[in-house]
């Protein structure tokens, strides 16, 4: 079983990624390349206790690699019995209000509550920190958790997941990328991380994740890593995350 230290430090690891990621210049973008990184620099981050664990719940066919099942979230979606988890994907904010209010912004298209990005990531760490090992449901539920954490983790450091209602998550906002015709959102999830991996790093992930790992522990924002997880507790984490990404977001 693992031990709150142990989940702790999953998520603790998780965020150090992702705020590596969220902050590198060529990939702010959450493409299947995007979130694959974020899980294989998280992966790598973690001590041995919750490594362990988080190769217990991951499927054969991950072959003990969470980063192959990190996009698994996007995939399920539409389906039927996921449709649920669409509004768990981002956060609506009122037009101009530059701020991010929980109890105001993080809910479903119905009024639900909690149905958001930070809702959806602090429902799935509280749910891994309490996780005792029981009958197969029960691991599956938890194997689901730990891929929903992993791939939203990823989605609330996406300036495009995070902001004004009406432009859609600048899906409304149409523009041109390089040749052809695209929109900020697709920029910002795809486009831009897809041409920094082809130009800066000839399609090598290893080189990439290389590159980023050495900006945070001897290079560009080694100084900064010890802020990046700094929150009151695990739980505020999330919220906090959402209320810098806002206002970056709004000085776009």
């Amino acid at each position: 079983m693992a031990s709150d230290k142990g989940w702790s430090f999953l998520l603790a690891a998780a965020a150090v990624a992702l705020f590596v990621l969220a902050s590198a210049p060529v990939a702010r973008s959450w493409s299947k390349e995007g979130h694959m990184l974020t899980c294989r620099i998280a992966q790598d981050l973690l001590e041995p206790a919750a490594a362990h664990e988080v190769r217990n719940l991951l499927p054969e066919e991950a072959d003990g690699d969470l980063s192959a099942l990190c996009v698994w979230p996007d995939q399920v979606r539409h389906w039927y019995k996921y449709r649920w988890t669409s509004p768990l994907h981002f956060i609506d904010t009122p037009d101009q209000a530059c701020t991010f209010v929980y109890s105001r912004d993080c809910h479903g298209p119905d009024g639900a509550e909690d149905m958001c990005v930070a809702g959806a990531i602090a429902n799935f760490t509280s749910q891994l920190m309490h996780y005792k090992h029981g009958s197969a449901d029960r691991k599956y539920n938890m194997t689901e958790a730990l891929l929903f954490l992993s791939h939203f983790m990823g989605d609330v450091h996406q300036p495009m997941h995070v902001g004004f209602t009406s432009d859609q998550g600048g899906n409304t906002i149409n523009l041109r990328w390089f040749k052809h015709k695209s929109n900020l959102h697709h920029v910002w999830d795809r486009e831009m991380i897809l041409t920094a991996f082809a130009e800066f790093y000839g399609k090598d992930m290893d080189a990439f994740q290389k590159d980023l790992v050495h900006n945070f522990t001897t290079g560009t924002w080694s100084d900064d890593v010890s802020s990046w997880g700094d929150c009151d507790d695990l739980l505020s984490c999330p919220t906090k995350s959402v209320s810098s990404r806002i206002l970056k977001t709004t000085t776009l």
